[in-house]
C-alpha cells in the first residue's frame, strides 16, 4: 500500500487554480471549522500563528479530509521540516528562500536518501500510519508538495535560479514582505509592488511551476485567479473572524 494521494499536488500539475485560506489562530476547532467551509486548502501557520509541533499535530488531525493542509515551517531547519513531514503534512510551505542553493537544501530535506537527507523514521510516524502503510518509504517521495515563499527583494533577484531547482512544485509570493522590503510597508497594492508580484507570477508559470499568493483585496484576488494563479489564498481565519463580528456589531 503506498503513501496517500497528495490531491492537492495532483491539482495544481493539471493546472487547476485552486482557493485557500490562511489558519493562524493556532486552535483545532477553528481549523477544523474552517475545513469545512469549502476551501480547496488551508495554510496552518508555524511561521507567525502560535503554532507548536503538537498544535500542528491537533489541526492536521482536525482538517483531517475535509480540506488540504498546507503547514507553512517557521523557517528551513531539516530538523522542523522533517517533523512536520512525520506527524503527516505532505504540502508544506518554506518561508523566506533567496537562493537556488537554499531551494536545493531544501528540496534534499523534504525527500528520502539516497535523493535526499530526510531522516528515516517511518515506523514511528504519523505520516506512515505508525507503520501501517508498508510502502510509505518507497512511495512519500511523490506525494510531497514544496512550496518556497519568494517575498524579498534578494528573493525575486534570485528567483530564475530558485525555479531551476528540481523538485520545487510551486513558488508563493509573499507580498506584505516584499512590499516592506520594497520601500512600501503594510501597502502590497502600491503599483511598483503589484508589478514586481505580477513579473514573477509570469516568470513562476512559465517555468512550469505552480504559482501561488495571499490577498484579501478582492479585486487583487480575482486578477491572480484571471492570470491561472494555481493556489491563491483569499483571507485567513483571524480576518473572516474579525469581520463578521464587526459587521454583526453594526447591525445593532
Amino acid at each position: 500500500m503506498p503513501a496517500p494521494q497528495n490531491r492537492f499536488k495532483s491539482r495544481l500539475r493539471a493546472g487547476e487554480t485552486q482557493i485557500g485560506l490562511w489558519v493562524a489562530l493556532g486552535d483545532p476547532s477553528v481549523a477544523e471549522l474552517c475545513a469545512h467551509a469549502g476551501f480547496d486548502w488551508l495554510v496552518i501557520d508555524g511561521e507567525h500563528g502560535p503554532n507548536g509541533l503538537r498544535d500542528l499535530l491537533a489541526q492536521l488531525r482536525a482538517v483531517g479530509q475535509a480540506s488540504h493542509p498546507v503547514v507553512r515551517v517557521k523557517d528551513d531547519d531539516r530538523a522542523g521540516i522533517k517533523q512536520a513531514l512525520d506527524i503527516g503534512a505532505q504540502t508544506l510551505l518554506v518561508p523566506i528562500v533567496e537562493s537556488g542553493e537554499q531551494a536545493a537544501e531544501i528540496v534534499r530535506s523534504v525527500l528520502y536518501p539516497p535523493k535526499g537527507a530526510r531522516g528515516v523514521g517511518a515506523a514511528l510516524a504519523r505520516a506512515s500510519g505508525y507503520g501501517s502503510i508498508p510502502d510509505y518509504l518507497q512511495t512519500a517521495d511523490e506525494q510531497i508538495c514544496l512550496l518556497l515563499q519568494v517575498e524579498t527583494v534578494r528573493g525575486m533577484e534570485a528567483l530564475d535560479d530558485i525555479l531551476a531547482v528540481e523538485g520545487v512544485d510551486g513558488i508563493f509570493v509573499g507580498p506584505a514582505d516584499l512590499a516592506a522590503d520594497m520601500g512600501h510597508r503594510g501597502n502590497p497594492g502600491a503599483p511598483e509592488v503589484q508589478a514586481t508580484i505580477i513579473d514573477a507570477l509570469t516568470r513562476i508559470r512559465a517555468a512550469g511551476r505552480a504559482a501561488g499568493i495571499l490577498t484579501s483585496d478582492k479585486a487583487l484576488a480575482q486578477s491572480y485567479i484571471d492570470m491561472g494563479c494555481e493556489f491563491v489564498a483569499v483571507g485567513s481565519d483571524a480576518g473572516a473572524l474579525m469581520g463578521a463580528l464587526k459587521a454583526l456589531r453594526a447591525q445593532y
